[in-house]
């Protein structure tokens, strides 16, 4: 391990350089008028792949914003290993609660201060110098690998799993390492087994042609905010579980190993509380708070409106209302049924003297679980150990990553979260900032897990 570790460390001045510069470009997929940065940053990084010694780089253009994808195929009966993240970032606002330049970035501290550099710059730069520093030292890989960054998971990865089935063949791979992901704290590691599915819908309700006088004609018509309100109370019961028929048919129990796995992370409820502001948990009987989050399904009302909004009284029974409602879902429930029985459960319980409606939301994924005794995980299993000197929790999100079954369902393969940022570098928000230490760190995991899944012959 010597050769290339020492590789790293004597660049590290040049990898930290490159890293301010990557952090520099406004790579904003969301906003129009970044769309010329994207593709400033896709080249940027298409350079910096070409000088690791990655081959037949190339900028694939979708609909949308690019992927960068690049490959080094010399290792005859071995693994092939894909390593995904992305180059785009989140809007910068509020501005004005930035302490430096988002696009400026500054090192304080031992952090480094910018939009993306924990999300997901400074973790996409790494297995890139890992690579640079195992082909200078040893000639070769211990797996072939394949690179596939894209410039559009900030705004849901819209084209990528068209291009993913249009080059299955060029995509395939035994294995794929998300260099999008964290760690459970900086002292201590986790393996990221699953994710929530999602699926959103609006409901609108329509009642009378105009808002009425609710004085004249309170007690006599049904008022919209009223009949909206009933439906959604419809859909839970008092302890929080979901009621709408079929809701819970498909889902896969969690096994015993699985609770035992969830139980072994520390929770401090009243930590959990005071860092919240609330004063009591509440969920689903039968389950602790970690199962609900991470491996429970929910309906959860994110938005109602209607009416009148503004200060003082306006005395009225309003026309129409409206409401979002988001699922997460989990193994093995399919957003397109749930929706389906959402539907249903509306038509159902529609009260008289409205007319209710829905529209199906964008947000739509399918869960995503892995098995923990995957051959992939026990190989990061040992890296993180050895690192960090303690076994890493197995954990689940509660939030959504819609590529990873993409690429199980189109490629037939696993994705293994291996990032290195952690929960408090402020992702998404201001002041953004990844540890330096992790960046390090993370340059020496990713040899050490090429290698050690050098030593499988399959996966």
């Amino acid at each position: 391990m010597a050769e290339w570790t020492d590789y790293l460390a004597s660049h590290r001045d040049q990898f930290l350089t490159e890293l301010l510069d990557f952090l520099r470009i406004p790579s904003i997929s969301s906003l129009p008028e970044h769309a010329e940065d994207i593709q400033q940053a896709a080249k940027w990084v298409a350079s910096r792949m070409k000088k690791a010694g990655i081959e037949e780089v190339q900028i694939m253009p979708t609909e949308g914003h690019p992927v960068v994808y690049g490959e080094w195929l010399h290792a005859p009966d071995k693994p092939t290993i894909m390593i995904y993240g992305h180059f785009d970032t989140q809007p910068v606002d509020p501005l004005d609660k930035w302490e430096t330049s988002p696009f400026k970035p500054v090192i304080r501290n031992g952090r480094v201060y910018a939009r993306g550099a924990s999300d997901d710059k400074g973790n996409m730069l790494i297995p890139i110098l890992a690579i640079e520093a195992l082909l200078a030292s040893e000639g070769v890989l211990p797996v072939n690998v394949k690179c596939f960054f894209e410039g559009q998971e900030e705004i849901g990865s819209p084209d990528i799993p068209l291009l993913v089935e249009e080059h299955k063949d060029a995509f395939a791979c035994d294995l794929v390492i998300s260099a999008d992901g964290l760690q459970w704290r900086e002292d201590q590691p986790a393996i990221f087994l699953g994710f929530k599915g999602m699926c959103a819908l609006q409901v609108d309700v329509k009642g009378p042609g105009h808002d009425l006088h609710s004085g004249i004609y309170g007690g006599a018509v049904q008022n919209p905010l009223h009949a909206l309100v009933h439906l959604l109370d419809s859909m839970h019961d008092g302890d929080g579980r979901v009621l709408v028929e079929g809701f819970y048919d498909t889902v896969k129990p969690l096994s015993d190993s699985d609770r035992r796995q969830i139980s072994a992370v520390p929770f401090d409820e009243s930590e959990y509380k005071e860092a919240l502001g609330i004063s009591d948990i509440f969920g689903e009987v039968g389950y602790n708070t970690h199962e609900r989050a991470w491996a429970r399904p929910t309906l959860e009302i994110n938005g109602v409106w209607g009416g009148f909004q503004e200060e003082g009284v306006k005395a009225v029974i309003p026309s129409e209302a409206h409401g979002k409602i988001t699922c997460r879902l989990v193994a093995d429930q399919d957003p397109a049924d749930i929706l389906a029985l959402l539907e249903t459960h509306i038509k159902c319980h529609t009260p008289i003297g409205v007319a209710m409606t829905t529209q199906r939301l964008s947000s739509f994924a399918y869960p995503y679980v892995m098995p923990s005794d995957y051959p992939g995980n026990q190989a990061v299993h040992e890296v993180l150990e050895t690192l960090y000197g303690k076994a890493p929790y197995y954990v689940r999100l509660g939030g959504t990553l819609p590529i990873c079954s993409h690429f199980r369902d189109i490629l037939g393969a696993y994705t293994i979260m291996f990032g290195f940022c952690l929960e408090d570098e402020r992702i998404h928000a201001p002041n953004e900032h990844f540890r330096l230490t992790s960046f390090d760190r993370g340059q020496t995991a990713y040899g050490m897990l090429l290698h050690k899944l050098g030593e499988y012959d399959t996966l």
